[in-house]
């Protein structure tokens, strides 16, 4: 009878330190939609381009001496970027304030408001009018596609993104993933679009995130983890009475385990 009892209580302590962290509120989007299908309509669009965006822009034809003229690297243009902790310089072509850059021959073209395919297909077409190049091919890629990620995540820094694609969840492993301590339902996305910047809260709790407008990151948003209560509090006296509430339950798992052994 008294073993029985012994073991119940153990039960008991051990059900009391699990009960610590409930796996719903911890766990990514353990809530919400249950049918796979409604997630097949996720839209994944080419941003526009915009002021200060740093481009590298290539041409390429048949005749490659030709082409070589649209291809020098003019060194003033160039802005210094910084990753994770170190600073470098790189050259490109920036898009400046009225959303123009400065291409060799065809002067300034309007980039700011339309996609990177849409600038190729532009300048191609001026090299084609202009009988400059026969059949060009004109590759852009992003020289400062960048994301931060901020607050409580293993590894904050910026973080610069080679293939010009990043999901939400992406940037979040990048960062070594929310601590403990990082509020999963109130995410906050910081993004910059047509010289306004807002503020989003994302619940990664919920699938319905997958589908979101938000789940894909643009050049320059920023994640900010908010600390939880729990963290805020640890900050001040709760590390005292979670050291001895911790203290007083090992004790007694400690004596019970005694009693039920003997």
């Amino acid at each position: 009878m008294a073993k029985n009892l012994s073991i119940k209580l153990l039960l008991v302590v051990f059900s009391i330190l699990a009960s610590c962290s409930s796996t719903d509120k911890i766990a990514y989007m353990a809530k919400g939609i249950d049918d796979n299908k409604a997630l097949t309509d996720l839209e994944n669009t080419s941003p526009a381009l915009k002021s200060n965006d740093l481009l590298s822009i290539s041409v390429s034809s048949l005749n490659k001496s030709a082409s070589e003229i649209f291809n020098i690297e003019d060194s003033s243009v160039s802005q210094f970027a910084i990753t994770q902790g170190t600073v470098g310089q790189v050259s490109g072509y920036l898009v400046n304030n009225e959303g123009f850059i400065k291409f060799p021959i065809l002067g300034e073209i309007k980039a700011a408001g339309i996609t990177k395919d849409e600038l190729s297909e532009l300048i191609e077409n001026l090299i084609v009018e202009k009988e400059l190049l026969v059949q060009p091919i004109v590759d852009i890629r992003y020289l400062n596609y960048k994301v931060s990620v901020l607050g409580e995540v293993k590894n904050p820094g910026v973080y610069n993104i080679q293939n010009e694609k990043i999901s939400f969840l992406e940037a979040l492993a990048l960062s070594g993933d929310l601590t403990i301590y990082g509020k999963r339902k109130d995410v906050m996305l910081i993004r910059e679009e047509f010289g306004l910047r807002k503020t989003v809260l994302i619940d990664l709790t919920e699938k319905s995130f997958l589908k979101s407008p938000y789940y894909y990151l643009k050049t320059n948003d920023i994640i900010y983890v908010q600390p939880s209560k729990k963290k805020v509090g640890s900050v001040s006296n709760t590390p005292q009475w979670l050291s001895i509430t911790v203290g007083a339950l090992s004790l007694a798992v400690i004596s019970i385990a005694t009693f039920v052994i003997n």
